[in-house]
C-alpha cells in the first residue's frame, strides 16, 4: 500500500485522525485554509486556539477538530515567501516534520495536508511541493505508526504537480 497520495479536494471534509491548519502565529483563524478549517471546526476551534496562545513559523500544536470530520486538528505556520533566500525552504520542511512528529507522538495514523504556504503566504506551488513530498518521504522512512498521508489539493493544477512527483513516469526510452 501506499503511503502517501494526492486528491483534489476540501480539506474540512477529510476523515482522517487530523487534518493539518495552514494556520497563522496567532493561531486564531484568517483567510484560505486555515479561515475555512476554523468555520467548519466551530467556536471551540477558536476557543482551544487561544489557550495555546500561538505558534512560531516551522512549529506545530494540536487541538481537538470538533465538528470536522478529523479528530484533531494539527496547527502549524508556515514561512513567508521572501524570494527563498531567508530559510523558506528550511522552515516549510519543519512544518511538515513537526506535523508529522507530533500525529506520531499522539499515535495517529492518518494526517491530510494542505499545500502549506501556498496561498496569500506566495510560497511558489511547485517548489513547496517538492519540500512537501521530499519531507513527509523522509519523515515516514523512520516513522511506521503513520500509516496515510494525504495532500488535499484545492486546484486539479495542484494535483498535478502533486501527483507528478508521487508517481513520476520514465521517459528516458
Amino acid at each position: 500500500m501506499n503511503r502517501i497520495e494526492a486528491v483534489t479536494g476540501d480539506i474540512t471534509r477529510e476523515a482522517v485522525d487530523a487534518i493539518v491548519n495552514a494556520a497563522n502565529a496567532t493561531l486564531l483563524g484568517g483567510g484560505g485554509v486555515d479561515g475555512a478549517i476554523h468555520r467548519a471546526a466551530g467556536r471551540s476551534l477558536l476557543e482551544a486556539c487561544r489557550r495555546i496562545g500561538g505558534c512560531p513559523p516551522g512549529e506545530a500544536r494540536l487541538t481537538p477538530g470538533f465538528d470536522l470530520p478529523a479528530r484533531y486538528v494539527i496547527h502549524t505556520v508556515g514561512p513567508v515567501w521572501q524570494g527563498g533566500g531567508r530559510g523558506e525552504e528550511e522552515t516549510l520542511a519543519s512544518c511538515y516534520r513537526n506535523a508529522l512528529k507530533l500525529a506520531a507522538r499522539h499515535l495517529l495514523s492518518s494526517v491530510a495536508f494542505p499545500a502549506i504556504s501556498t496561498g496569500v503566504y506566495g510560497y511558489p506551488v511547485g517548489a513547496a511541493a517538492v519540500v512537501a513530498v521530499g519531507t513527509v518521504r523522509e519523515v515516514l522512512r523512520v516513522t511506521r505508526s503513520i500509516h496515510q498521508v494525504r495532500f488535499v489539493c484545492f486546484s486539479e493544477a495542484d494535483f498535478g504537480i502533486y501527483q507528478d512527483l508521487l508517481n513520476p513516469t520514465d521517459t528516458s526510452s
